[in-house]
């Protein structure tokens, strides 16, 4: 081995041990927390509550989340701050008293010993503002509340953010089929990315980890994209016309969540678009942190429609780009230039 591949392997290992403690830590947050969110959709999701559009459960897994997730962090990494979804006002609110006691009692299950107070305070740390200096982390504790009520998919979302670049992301997708293939078969993955230490997935149950990558489709004609379930989320017509211009003709892949960056990184489809349905809306971080870390070690690329890098450092949301394009990096440049033929771009 020469010097140079010698000293260029002794480095990545290096930051890949550097961040061990990190990853060990956040795998443990995110399985608690995807318990946590199982146990609650399995006992307050109902045939009832879905007729009556009742989001009382995705709230209370929200939340319950969040704090077990807050609190196995800050045992471990004090002084590392957090730009979480969620605050705990509406549980503060003494007319919420029912949900707030649902959120304490789940929160419980999972990590005993905590007062309601300690909870709730929990929940309230996620509210640092983000920036390009230092560490800190950044959560989703549900994303796909929709996809959550309906009994589909939805992601625990945790990524880690150093000097504005990401550089770990766990993703815990607990109704994920294990095989695509099988959709009947068993469901529950985790996703993990370190920078420069490559993507694996394992499952919820079981700790052994493979070696996850994206497809090597170079013809657009014969790859699939994925966009999400809820049209308000992206422009489903643009994305049609996308995939007319790239000669895709399989049908779209909806699925709710960062689930949809899981499937690109493990080869379930090969592009997914996010594509912009109204000029001021700005994406949020933690909607978009844990995956792209997981689709860039898996070998894929991730941009806005233009092709900039998506920028972290910047605070709480990404108000420097406008939607967001992943590929398994191969066809990333002919995605890019039909999504902006027919966005005009």
């Amino acid at each position: 081995m020469s010097k140079k591949s010698k000293s260029s392997k002794e480095s990545k290992n290096s930051k890949e041990n550097s961040l061990d403690a990190e990853r060990r830590v956040a795998v443990e947050a995110v399985l608690l927390a995807s318990g946590l969110c199982r146990t609650v959709q399995a006992n307050l999701v109902s045939d009832e509550s879905m007729s009556k559009k009742d989001r009382s459960p995705v709230t209370v897994a929200d939340f319950g989340a969040q704090a077990v997730v807050t609190q196995v962090l800050r045992q471990h990494f004090p002084d590392i701050p957090m730009v979480g979804e969620e605050d705990a006002a509406e549980l503060r609110d003494s007319g919420n008293a029912e949900l707030t006691s649902k959120v304490v009692a789940n929160v419980r299950e999972v990590v005993s010993g905590l007062e309601e107070a300690e909870i709730l305070d929990l929940i309230d740390y996620g509210t640092y503002e983000g920036g390009g200096r230092g560490r800190h982390w950044t959560l989703d504790p549900i994303d796909g509340t929709k996809g959550f009520l309906r009994l589909d998919q939805y992601a625990v979302a945790l990524a880690l953010i150093e000097d504005g670049e990401v550089v770990l992301g766990v993703l815990g997708c607990p109704n994920l089929p294990v095989k695509a293939g099988e959709p009947d078969g068993a469901k529950g993955c985790l996703f993990i990315a370190v920078k420069g230490g490559g993507a694996s997935m394992r499952t919820l149950d079981d700790a052994k980890e493979s070696a996850i990558h994206v497809t090597e489709i170079r013809d657009t004609a014969q790859a699939s994209f994925c966009e999400s379930v809820e049209s308000a989320h992206s422009s489903q017509s643009d994305s049609a016309r996308v995939a007319e211009l790239l000669g895709i003709e399989a049908p779209p892949y909806r699925i709710d969540s960062q689930c949809k960056y899981a499937a690109v990184s493990r080869g379930d489809a090969s592009i997914y678009l996010r594509l912009p349905t109204r000029k001021d809306y700005e994406e949020k971080i933690w909607d978009h942190a844990a995956g792209a870390m997981v689709i860039r070690e898996a070998g894929g690329r991730v941009t806005d429609v233009s092709g900039k890098d998506l920028d972290f450092s910047i605070g709480r949301t990404l108000r420097d780009n406008k939607g967001v394009i992943v590929t398994n990096g191969h066809v990333h440049d002919r995605v890019i230039a039909a999504v902006g033929e027919v966005l005009g771009l």
